[in-house]
């Protein structure tokens, strides 16, 4: 990887800042170079001088439009025009579903090899690639000028220190024909507040699967007790018992906490795709063939509904 230019794309910066996963992000393209970012809405001046000191040398914004209101086509083609006036070697996407869709369409506008999953980086733009479910971890290149990279949450590890500065902001006009056939967002509901930290933030994770039988209570109970997140199975949320929202796994949010507590959750490969680079993994589960144990750190057999309420009280005890 040359010295020019990576092009970090962030969706939405809130006016209060970028979350911590955007600013991982900015991290992990530092590893490949200097950074510039483009942003889809116009950020506060706030978010422009917290991304300047996280090693942002330039912002790129659409100007007088607001591409918060659409979905993936016109990000993509606006996306596209930023790499014409920025010129970057590279452009890093976050490997979300929106995400990747808009890489899949970057790479076809710029003729550029593509690279999803991304977990880790090199500074020669080698990335490491979860592959079958996170089963294995390959290595890949793209050949063609520019490379489009769909990188995963935590994979900023061996990244620079920041060199904080000032940004230059520069406006860049969305293409006129962006917005043809474009799918436009009209209402958003607001999600109810939990007091718990966002799922992908986290450091602490509590995970309940069909082991819960649609009873969370104790997974809640222990997640307020460590001031955790709540996490679940896709069999849990597709059975309705708790929101998608909280889906852990390769068809939901990929988490790589601290501390990752799976209660009733069998540990298949969909699973383990999600949290298996958790730093520490404690699994609580009554079937002791359950393939989860082989990936734990800590295992306890036993009823979830006996364990996690011993440790919450526990827990609370200690902590007066």
């Amino acid at each position: 990887m040359t010295a020019s230019t990576v092009l970090v794309y962030l969706d939405v910066v809130p006016a209060e800042g970028p979350h911590k996963t955007q600013l991982e992000l900015v991290a992990a393209g530092r590893i490949l170079g200097p950074v510039a970012v483009a942003v889809a809405n116009e950020p506060s001046e706030t978010a422009v001088a917290q991304l300047a000191e996280h090693g942002a040398e330039a912002v790129y914004t659409p100007g007088s439009a607001d591409l918060s209101d659409f979905l993936v086509a016109p990000k993509a083609a606006w996306l596209a025009a930023v790499v014409a006036t920025a010129q970057p070697a590279a452009v890093v996407v976050d490997n979300s579903f929106e995400g990747k869709e808009i890489a899949a369409r970057l790479g076809v506008r710029l003729s550029a090899g593509v690279v999803t999953d991304v977990v880790a980086l090199e500074a020669d733009g080698t990335a490491h690639k979860s592959v079958l479910a996170g089963s294995y971890e390959v290595r890949a290149r793209a050949t063609s000028q520019i490379a489009v990279l769909a990188v995963k949450g935590h994979a900023a590890e061996g990244a620079p220190a920041p060199a904080p500065g000032a940004a230059s902001v520069h406006a860049v006009e969305v293409p006129g024909d962006a917005f043809a056939n474009a799918a436009r967002i009209t209402a958003r509901a607001e999600r109810p507040k939990t007091g718990r930290p966002e799922l992908t933030e986290a450091s602490i994770i509590v995970a309940g699967g069909r082991g819960t039988d649609g009873d969370f209570t104790p997974i809640e109970e222990l997640a307020d007790a460590l001031g955790a997140a709540v996490g679940a199975s896709r069999a849990a949320t597709d059975a309705g018992w708790i929101g998608h929202d909280f889906q852990v796994g390769q068809t939901g949010k990929t988490v790589s906490p601290q501390l990752y507590i799976s209660a009733g959750i069998s540990g298949a490969i969909q699973q383990k795709a999600g949290m298996q680079t958790s730093k520490v993994i404690v699994a609580v589960n009554s079937d002791p063939e359950s393939p989860v144990f082989e990936i734990a750190d800590f295992g306890v057999v036993g009823d979830l509904f006996k364990v996690l309420p011993q440790a919450t009280e526990e827990i609370k005890r200690r902590r007066g």
